[in-house]
């Protein structure tokens, strides 16, 4: 799918389009991503469904919580994103959501033992501790979680080769054990890994604005002769693929 716009034009388009909220709409059409065969969207549903507290991590804009037909009793989200949480507040508050901004790494705003059910999809860096201090015992952690070396054959286009060990980060094997070490009893862990698809230059600017951890210190300047080396590949070859790795994660206190 060769654009008709060049390179320049897409680089800008992209670098001044909104990327706030965890929607991927603007992506239609430019980028796919294969999605995981366990259906997070529906088994999120079902579990908030069921319980009397829950509460959603790093919810994002509240996207993905808001797909959600019915809520727990008492629905909460956390987002330490001003932008996004504001968005969240927007999305959510008007179905009783209570939405806490929260700064990275703070305690969650919840008691002792208040929550049966603890959500998310892509948790920025999972507090295994706080998630456990939160639930009752036998209550559920439920979560899509981001696996090791995603997306790295486009981050590794901008960065260069990763070592070992950055590969190695996020493997479900060190996040099992940081869960259980906290109090969590593993009870389902499924992988995948999943073909992304990229068709023009701009869905990569776009992505790597939103996903700001791939390339940290991303900016079109910083890395104009990647990314026109991205658009020659792009024209010449129709498609970027890379893949991304997830794992869903359900854990019950102890």
């Amino acid at each position: 799918m060769v654009s008709m716009h060049s390179a320049e034009q897409l680089i800008a388009q992209a670098a001044a389009a909104d990327v706030t909220g965890w929607g991927f709409d603007a992506l239609e059409g430019r980028a796919t991503e294969e999605r995981p065969p366990w259906g997070y969207a529906h088994l999120l549903a079902r579990a908030v469904a069921e319980a009397q507290v829950a509460v959603d991590l790093d919810t994002g804009g509240g996207e993905v919580l808001a797909e959600c037909p019915v809520f727990a009793a008492q629905q909460h989200a956390t987002e330490s994103w001003p932008p996004n949480a504001e968005r969240a507040r927007e999305l959510l508050g008007p179905r009783g959501v209570q939405v806490h901004e929260t700064s990275p790494g703070a305690p969650m705003p919840l008691a002792d033992g208040s929550a049966d059910l603890v959500t998310s999809r892509h948790p920025v860096a999972p507090d295994w501790s706080e998630i456990a201090r939160v639930l009752v015992p036998g209550g559920e952690y439920l979560a899509q979680h981001v696996g090791p070396a995603s997306a790295f054959e486009l981050i590794e286009h901008f960065i260069g080769p990763t070592t070992a060990q950055q590969r190695r980060g996020r493997h479900p094997d060190i996040e099992v054990a940081a869960a259980e070490a906290a109090g969590l009893e593993v009870v389902e862990l499924r992988t995948a890994r999943l073909r992304m698809e990229f068709f023009d230059v701009g869905a990569v600017v776009w992505i790597l604005r939103k996903c700001v951890w791939w390339v940290p210190d991303f900016d079109v300047n910083r890395y104009s002769e990647r990314l026109l080396e991205m658009d020659e590949i792009l024209r010449s070859e129709g498609v970027f693929v890379a893949h991304s790795t997830r794992h869903l994660m359900r854990a019950r206190r102890r």
